[in-house]
């Protein structure tokens, strides 16, 4: 068993899965293992590389096979989610060899015996930076104690991407990433979420990190189980290191590894959809952690968030203002309040 599985779970991004699998080769050696490579400055440590591609409609499944034969290629007949898809690819590193959801992924995944050591997490449009798995593969395996630990990312442009978080509060889905927010940009509950008193070049305990790049210790995963499905996609990772550190693990910051984040290139393709999950991932967060009155009063108040900009942009496109944009986005805001933002359990 390698000490480590790299799991990415891909959706029509062929070009920027290819660059995230060719930095991983250059960063990486052979072995015998036709699935099994080495890295580190003297081949320490074994890594397989484990792509869930979820029916995708471009080159990645007829491609994939082809140009990178050492990575072990999940193709799914239908989309999983990333959290389905994650969950897949961790089946498949415990020793599975079908691709495929159980009907109760956590349970397949919470104490399996053939877990790797670590696993890690990694979006496709990501792309490791030389000596940054080896450097953030020593900051979980020299503390035994350490559940998680996530890299610095960079945007394509060089410039750092915040990704250090606390756990939300009540207020927190009122007051970030909305239009209240918007309007209130400095808040004191946006800038508690978002760790904005601590600077983000030092090695530091967190909360919770953003989910492009996450290394996880294989043994955590065996205690807790795999991700929560019911967060198609957006605050899986959030709830994954709630659970985490409610068992008791460290969730590390360690700005010494270093990725670059193309961020949003998959959820971009279908903004509609992302303006769903998003806002209906954070109504199921509050169910599950602050019960459902608060989560009730949350999704509300984010619908009522969606027509006032329904409202907004009507009058934008009546006073001649871009009226092709604006018309995208008044169906989209209307999909949003049709969807009611429930999801699995509602």
């Amino acid at each position: 068993m390698p000490d480590l599985a790299i799991i990415i779970v891909s959706w029509n991004v062929w070009d920027l899965l290819r660059a995230n699998l060719s930095a991983i080769a250059a960063d990486t050696t052979p072995t015998d293992d036709p699935h099994v490579r080495r890295f580190g400055p003297r081949g320490d440590a074994t890594v397989q590389v484990i792509v869930v591609d979820n029916a995708s409609t471009d080159a990645t499944p007829s491609l994939l096979p082809t140009q990178f034969p050492w990575v072990r290629a999940v193709l799914n007949e239908e989309n999983l989610g990333f959290t389905g898809g994650n969950n897949c690819g961790l089946q498949v590193a415990g020793g599975k060899s079908q691709a495929g959801s159980p009907t109760n992924p956590q349970s397949a995944i919470r104490n399996s015996p053939h877990a790797p050591r670590f696993l890690y997490f990694l979006n496709p449009d990501t792309e490791l930076l030389p000596n940054s798995l080896w450097t953030l593969y020593q900051a979980i395996e020299a503390d035994e104690r350490v559940g998680v630990v996530g890299p610095l990312l960079l945007y394509g442009d060089g410039s750092r991407q915040s990704t250090r978080r606390r756990f939300p509060t009540l207020l927190t889905g009122f007051l970030e990433s909305t239009w209240t927010g918007r309007l209130w940009p400095n808040n004191p509950w946006a800038r508690r979420y978002h760790v904005a008193d601590w600077p983000d070049s030092v090695r530091q305990d967190v909360d919770w990190l953003v989910g492009a790049a996450l290394m996880v210790r294989g043994e955590v995963l065996s205690q807790i189980g795999g991700f929560d499905e019911r967060f198609f996609m957006y605050s899986e990772e959030l709830d994954l290191c709630k659970r985490i550190k409610q068992d008791g693990w460290r969730v590390v910051y360690d700005p010494n590894a270093i990725v670059i984040h193309y961020e949003g290139r998959s959820s971009g393709q279908v903004s509609t959809a992302r303006h769903i999950h998003f806002n209906r991932s954070k109504v199921l967060y509050y169910r599950k952690y602050f019960g459902p009155i608060w989560a009730e009063l949350l999704r509300q108040f984010l619908l009522l968030e969606f027509r006032w900009q329904i409202g907004v942009e009507s009058a934008k496109a009546a006073l001649g203002s871009q009226r092709e944009l604006r018309r995208a986005r008044i169906e989209a805001y209307r999909a949003v309040v049709e969807s009611g933002l429930k999801g699995t359990g509602d």
